[in-house]
Parts: C-alpha cells; sequence; structure tokens
C-alpha cells in the first residue's frame, strides 16, 4: 500500500503538477525562516546549488519529523547569474531590478528536491536550467511588472515561465518542470523504483 505523500510547500504549481501526474498528495507548507537560512548559507560562502539543496532538505525535515510515517518532499529552487543568487523580489522596484540584470543574459535556475522517509533524508535531486534572456526595454520591463506584479512576486528571477513570463526567453535549456520548481521525471522515476507507483 502505497506511503501518505506530504509536500512540504505552500507552492500552488508544484501541487499542480503533482496532482497532474497522478499522484495523491497532502499539502503541509513548512514553516522555516528560508530568509536566515539563505543568509547564514551565503555568508558562508555555499554555492547556489548547495543553498537549494539545503532549503529543500529543511522543509522536508520539519514536516518529516512531525509525519515519520510519510513521504514528505520538501523542494526549493534558486535563481543564479554570475554567481549571485536572485530572490523573490519584495517590490515591484526590485523586480525591475532583476529583469534589468537578466536582460540580453542567461542565468542559471536550480530546483532542488529532497525526499524524507522515516524522518531520514533518502532520495534528493537538483535539475539546472539555462536561461537566455532577451533584450528588454525598460519600458517594457515597466509595463511587464505592473501587469504582473501579485503574480511574480512570489518568483524568483521576477517571471513564471507558464504566464507571459514566457515571452521574456530567446532560449531554454533544460527541462520545463524543473522551471517549474519541481525535477517531476526524476522524482516519479524514484517513486516507481520503489514501488510506490505502479505503471
Amino acid at each position: 500500500m502505497p506511503k501518505r505523500f506530504i509536500l512540504a510547500s505552500g507552492s500552488q504549481i508544484r501541487a499542480t503538477v503533482l496532482r497532474n501526474a497522478g499522484l495523491a498528495i497532502e499539502v503541509l507548507p513548512a514553516r522555516v525562516d528560508e530568509t536566515a537560512i539563505k543568509a547564514a548559507l551565503e555568508g558562508e560562502a555555499a554555492q547556489p546549488r548547495d543553498v537549494a539543496d539545503t532549503l529543500a532538505e529543511y522543509k522536508a525535515r520539519r514536516v518529516a519529523n512531525g509525519n515519520p510515517e510519510a513521504l514528505v518532499l520538501g523542494c526549493d529552487q534558486v535563481a543564479e547569474f554570475k554567481g549571485t543568487i536572485l530572490s523573490k523580489p519584495a517590490t515591484p522596484e526590485e523586480a525591475r531590478r532583476q529583469l534589468s540584470l537578466l536582460s540580453g543574459n542567461t542565468h542559471r535556475l536550480l530546483s532542488a528536491a529532497v525526499i524524507y522517509d522515516h524522518a531520514e533524508p533518502v532520495w534528493r535531486h537538483i535539475g539546472v536550467v539555462r536561461m537566455t534572456m532577451r533584450d528588454l526595454s525598460p519600458g517594457y520591463i515597466d509595463d511587464y511588472v505592473s501587469r504582473n506584479w501579485q503574480s511574480i512576486h512570489h518568483a524568483v528571477g521576477g517571471y513564471k515561465l507558464e504566464e507571459e513570463g514566457v515571452r521574456l526567453f530567446s532560449l531554454i535549456d533544460g527541462d520545463y518542470f524543473h522551471v517549474l520548481g519541481l525535477p517531476l521525471t526524476e522524482l516519479l522515476s524514484y517513486l516507481i523504483e520503489k514501488g510506490e507507483i505502479r505503471i
């Protein structure tokens, strides 16, 4: 009998992707201070992929400690440009600044996922996508942020590829699900291998 499967994230898009793939999930967002954890890791000069992986693990561990009988999935995504991690924009001006920085350049999205079972980490994966943004005029950036702020303030880099943000890019090198913040194919392969999903 399949175990309870808990998504330790409040991300609606991750929950939708998992449910669309036929998984019966519970959503129980982890309460962790992402800002403090990220700041501590950056203070130690941690690599962006390690920041994403650590945040995903913190989330999975927090929920797994209270639900040891379940499989718990923690996820996190960071955007990295020239060695600097971009956070979710706190203000429209910050979103404009990030988009101006990325305009005409290539950055990376790193999507980390960690599964806990019996309150121990048993699987992890980090998907990497290279995103090349078109040259954007300042006027377009202003209009884009004004139209989309309510949606993009939850998104690193100031865009959502599943929405109007797709227009910003000339090249996307990597898995679409990694862009959405979830290495879905790799996750499903693990669950199939462990007998949690039958095909």
